[in-house]
């Protein structure tokens, strides 16, 4: 519980899937928290469509991964075609990925959320304030204290931290004084939900249609739904194009039987980067930090991951495990990644959007060319490991994601348990209160993989961190040393 005179530990302004899964984390963890959302019930239609096996892990670790499996499929194929069906690329998808899930998944976001929420519900750390908006905010240098206006009238909320998890427009971004970093990619695009009706006939892998007259996206999403996304042409409007006299003819062009369109609307896809994601008790994450085009399918992913990374940091510093500078290494760490995805992601939105019909006859002469030589027409998709922040920069794995390996058994995070994992090939006295070793009946099913993984990175221990990210590989004494000046950084 909260110290006298404190409402909560941490505050969480917005409960889409990010501030939902950050409360949930750190409630699971001791830590208690509210969260606070200016809608009284989860926005009822699709938004995010995939995501991938790392986030389908952190489900797993809350423990909702059946229940979000039940509303989503693993991702098929994604093909890029040029306008005369030519295939361009092709980026084929495992079923299964190192994380020990499928490489990807299309989803239903609203069942996710009420999955999350539910899970939510049941622990008593954990308060949801539905129906409340953010107003402003004041710290110091014990806690802030949040003014949000609810059924009730206008209220104060104090918490030893505030996360602002509340979207593009995030009134806590605009609250710290917050800046954004501007790509300069602003491309609108109409985005048509539907409803698969029986004998529908739709394409059964996700597709980029490069076509220069009118690009476009078409996408599984959960069981049963479809998305089509039409890039705007200069001079159409919002309303224009929302208008069915003008979507009804882009399905039928696709000639795939009866659907039932759920949700339409334009959307800008741009990428935009939060300069500062903490000021002082006030963080950011998800949307209110970082914003991207979709066509990587990481964008919701990387709001995920940032309470991942931001949830152990925030649970060690409020145990004393940790000092608060370790919070700075949040936005060391996260920046760097989800630059990567905003550039890939901005990447294929330039390859697919050229509407010059001589560039697009050169593209995609060179895509061919490339894909007939076996070359990969897009720069890779996984971001470099982590090279500074908490990890033990230089030493074998550090800043890597953890395999999972699967076995008959289940699976390594379910066996192991939540917070950070010494893992050696023998007993360590020096680090006892971390250390796993390869004998504990708890690693035995996995023990061979993990002992692969070591004999590979030629360790005798590995210590991964609670958001599953390797601290380092090495000596078993020398990585629990190292971990425990990390925590405490000068």
């Amino acid at each position: 519980m909260a110290d006298a005179g404190f409402d909560c530990d941490v505050l969480v302004v917005g409960l889409g899937p990010v501030g939902a899964m950050l409360t949930l984390l750190l409630a699971r963890g001791g830590v208690s928290a509210i969260a606070l959302d200016k809608d009284a019930d989860v926005y009822p239609l699709p938004r995010a469509a995939h995501f991938d096996h790392e986030i389908m892990r952190l489900f797993q670790q809350v423990g909702i991964a059946e229940e979000v499996a039940r509303h989503a499929r693993p991702a098929p194929a994604y093909e890029f075609r040029a306008a005369d069906g030519q295939v361009l690329m092709r980026m084929e998808l495992p079923q299964l990925a190192p994380c020990g899930w499928a490489a990807g998944y299309m989803f239903h976001q609203p069942a996710v959320e009420n999955a999350l929420r539910a899970r939510l519900e049941a622990d008593p750390l954990a308060e949801m304030r539905l129906g409340h908006r953010f107003l402003q905010l004041e710290q110091d240098d014990d806690g802030v204290t949040a003014t949000v206006a609810g059924p009730d009238g206008e209220a104060s909320i104090r918490a030893r931290y505030l996360v602002g998890c509340d979207g593009a427009s995030s009134a806590v971004r605009e609250a710290i004084g917050g800046t954004l970093d501007d790509y300069r990619f602003d491309e609108p695009w109409l985005v048509i939900d539907a409803v698969v009706e029986p004998g529908a006939r739709l394409p059964d892998v996700n597709l980029q249609i490069c076509d220069p007259a009118r690009p476009t996206t078409c996408v599984l999403m959960g069981p049963g739904r479809h998305r089509w996304e039409f890039m705007l042409l200069p001079g159409e409007t919002a309303e224009q194009v929302l208008d069915d006299g003008f979507i009804t003819p882009l399905i039928e062009a696709w000639d795939c039987g009866p659907v039932r369109i759920e949700r339409k609307a334009v959307y800008r896809f741009h990428g935009l980067v939060a300069k500062d994601w903490r000021a002082g008790r006030v963080l950011l994450a998800g949307d209110a930090a970082h914003q991207m085009p979709p066509f990587a399918g990481q964008g919701m992913c990387s709001g995920l991951r940032d309470a991942a990374n931001l949830a152990w940091k925030l649970l060690a510093a409020r145990r004393g495990e940790a000092d608060e500078g370790l919070l700075d290494t949040y936005q060391t760490e996260r920046e760097p990644h989800v630059r990567t995805y905003i550039e890939l992601a901005i990447g294929m939105g330039r390859v697919v959007c050229t509407q010059d019909p001589a560039l697009a006859a050169q593209r995609d002469a060179g895509m061919l060319a490339q894909r007939a030589a076996g070359a990969a027409p897009m720069p890779p998709a996984a971001p470099a490991p982590l090279a500074s922040g908490a990890v033990l920069t230089g030493a074998a794995g550090a800043g890597t994601l953890f395999p999972q390996p699967v076995s008959a058994a289940g699976r390594l995070d379910d066996a192991a348990g939540d917070g950070p994992w010494l893992i050696t090939r023998a007993p360590c006295p020096e680090a006892v209160d971390l250390a796993i070793t390869l004998q504990d009946p708890r690693l035995a099913p996995f023990a061979r993989d993990i002992e692969a993984w070591l004999d590979r990175h030629g360790a005798s221990a590995v210590l991964v961190r609670p958001d599953r990210y390797v601290f380092g590989a090495g000596e078993p004494a020398d990585l629990a040393a190292a971990y425990r000046r990390a925590l405490r950084p000068v």
